[in-house]
Order: structure tokens, then sequence, then C-alpha cells
């Protein structure tokens, strides 16, 4: 039988409870599972607050506890890191119609760059619907309570950044 392996993609500046939610959900379905931690390209007017090693680390320090999960950064076209992958699947988490929206019309590209890629939707739990990592370095920011929007090994360097 093949192995089932997929992409779960994403900046993950930084990595957030939600994000976890998802790669756990996806570890569940897939024998292995890349998480690929992009170079971010089309943020690169507003910057990210973590460098791309700084948010690799962060994930695999969040992903520890999951067999068969890989943490890799990569920068170009989505599609070519996962055929890069040999993976046969493409995991996005979604938490409302914005999001739909925009990841239908990627999964609709990913497609017509290459039909064999799936692309599969897992929607957030109603405890993260809400949950960004925008709205994380907001709440950091103004020095709000972390707990519960990001793994435990994210408080601190979070917090370090905008002390």
């Amino acid at each position: 039988m093949a192995v089932r392996k997929a992409v779960v993609p994403g900046t993950f500046d930084p990595i957030t409870s939600g994000h976890l939610e998802i790669i756990e959900r996806a570890h569940a379905v897939f024998d292995e599972l890349v998480v690929g931690v992009a170079s971010s390209w089309s943020k690169r007017g507003t910057g990210t607050l973590f460098t791309l090693e700084e948010r690799c680390e962060l994930a695999k320090e969040a992903t520890a506890h999951l067999k068969g999960v890989q943490v890799l950064p990569f920068e170009g076209m989505l599609i070519d890191f996962v055929r890069g992958q040999d993976a046969q699947a493409i995991v996005k988490g979604l938490r409302a119609m914005t999001d739909f929206e925009n990841e239908f019309q990627m999964a609709a590209i990913n497609w017509r760059l290459d039909a064999q890629v799936e692309t599969m939707f897992i929607m957030a739990s109603p405890d993260h619907m809400y949950l960004s990592s925008s709205a994380v370095k907001e709440i950091a920011h103004l020095q709000g309570p972390l707990f519960g929007l990001v793994p435990a090994n994210v408080e601190e360097p979070l917090r370090m950044k905008y002390s």
C-alpha cells in the first residue's frame, strides 16, 4: 500500500494553537506530513516577525510529539515544493468564508498546475475559528494573555519580540 503523504503549508508567523490543531487532525489522516514553512514572499512588504529559521524551529518544537511529521522551509511555488516531497495532497485549514474564497482560488490554480495533487480542507474547530497569527501578534504586542492561543513553546519567544 502506498504511503499517504501531505503538505500543510503556511507562514506560521508564529505557529498558533489553530495551526497545530489542523496539523494534528491532518496527522490522523495521512501516514506522513510535511509542515511547509513558507519564506512568505507575499508578506515581504510588511515582513514577518520571526525569521524563516525561527518559524521552522518553533513549528518543529510544537509538532515534536507527532510521529511522521517533518517541518521544512520552502521558497517558490507551493506545488513545486509538494512535488519535491512526493506528496499527494495539500492540507489547508479554513476558519471563515473569507478563508474559503482565497483558498478555493489557490486550490484551483494548484489543480491547474498539477491535477495529481489534491487540496483538502479541514475546518477549524469553534475553539480556533477566530484565531490568526495577526491577532496573536497584536495581543502579544499589547501584553495580553496568550495561554491557549499558541503552543507553550511559542509564548516566551513571542513575548521577547515585543519586549
